[in-house]
């Protein structure tokens, strides 16, 4: 699939921005139907993928789904996509009138000295992942698109956002509520998909939806992993195959501290003891952190009752890998 896939007007020229139809000056309609595409086939998805690059572009198309009553489930992505994106991509599918993904290397949930510059960028054979699992449209603005000159306005998402990955990565997580927010402007979805993995990300952003009053259902979904238990991350890519396999040290840490709670030990300060020895034992594992929380404020949590979140964060080599679990 080749980038951009441009739509045009009957006339032949490219639209590139949105056309809106006035009426005695007020605008009652936002078309962009390209040619042999009908107003069912936008509701439900026609044959092939519709990749936009622009907000307005996408703004019309949400206008005219949200008029027709559509369910909009959205999902978006950094790209180097994997099974855990396409999970996201079939749950939504299963629940919505039509899919929009975005695919966008944010650049403001990258710190100093992060891997924003190595970021596995690999558009083409995300868009056919995409197009394969029936996705309507495919967001894919540039940063120019979504930080024009001038913009200054960012999201910080207080107390919260500073805990867990916050902490660790300051100004990420203000990063992230920054291009959602931007993204929910520009998809305005119904419902919006994100996988457990990032259950620290869910809950600062389950938080923002509620602060700032967006019209969207945050959707959770489980965490997909390998056979052998590693949580599937874009940055497993850079993992050889010695550190892949000491990564897996991550997945039976809180396996322990999963079964060390169904023994009947409660207390997080034990948990997270035994976690750590465990992780510790691990070749080639710096821990950035262990810890039990509660999954909505991601507090730390005195006793791990059901409902808590156990999550881990661990360099291995100069990789970074999250994981966690939902206490049972």
């Amino acid at each position: 699939m080749s980038r951009p896939k441009r739509w045009v007007r009957p006339d032949g020229n490219p639209i590139g921005r949105a056309v809106r139809i006035l009426e005695v000056g007020r605008e009652v309609a936002c078309r962009l139907l390209p040619p042999g595409i009908d107003d069912q086939q936008l509701k439900t998805g026609g044959t092939s993928v519709r990749v936009v690059e622009t907000i307005a572009e996408m703004q019309c198309i949400s206008r005219e789904l949200r008029m027709r009553s559509s369910v909009i489930g959205f999902v978006p992505t950094m790209g180097a996509l994997h099974e855990g994106h396409l999970s996201l991509v079939r749950r939504a599918r299963s629940e919505c009138d039509t899919v929009v993904a975005s695919i966008f290397v944010n650049p403001l949930q990258f710190g100093p000295g992060e891997d924003f510059a190595k970021y596995p960028r690999t558009f083409e054979t995300d868009s056919r992942s995409l197009e394969a699992e029936g996705v309507d449209t495919l967001f894919a603005p540039d940063s120019a698109e979504m930080y024009p000159n001038g913009c200054v306005t960012t999201v910080n998402v207080s107390g919260i956002g500073d805990r867990l990955d916050g902490a660790s990565r300051p100004g990420h997580f203000s990063g992230v509520a920054t291009v959602v927010a931007k993204l929910f402007h520009a998809v305005g979805p119904t419902r919006a998909y994100f996988g457990q993995k990032d259950a620290a990300q869910l809950a600062v952003l389950r938080q923002m939806v509620r602060d700032m009053n967006f019209d969207v259902e945050l959707v959770g979904c489980a965490i997909v992993r390998d056979k052998d238990g590693l949580a599937l991350s874009s940055r497993n890519k850079y993992l050889s195959e010695a550190e892949r396999e000491h990564a897996l040290v991550l997945h039976r840490t809180l396996l322990l501290v999963e079964r060390t709670i169904a023994k009947g030990e409660r207390r997080s300060a034990q948990l997270v003891r035994a976690g750590l020895e465990a992780l510790n034992d691990g070749t080639g594992i710096r821990v950035d952190y262990l810890e039990i929380v509660d999954a909505s404020t991601l507090l730390r949590a005195p006793c791990a009752e059901t409902g808590t979140l156990v999550a881990v964060a661990a360099y291995v080599g100069s990789t970074r890998l999250i994981d966690n679990f939902i206490v049972a």
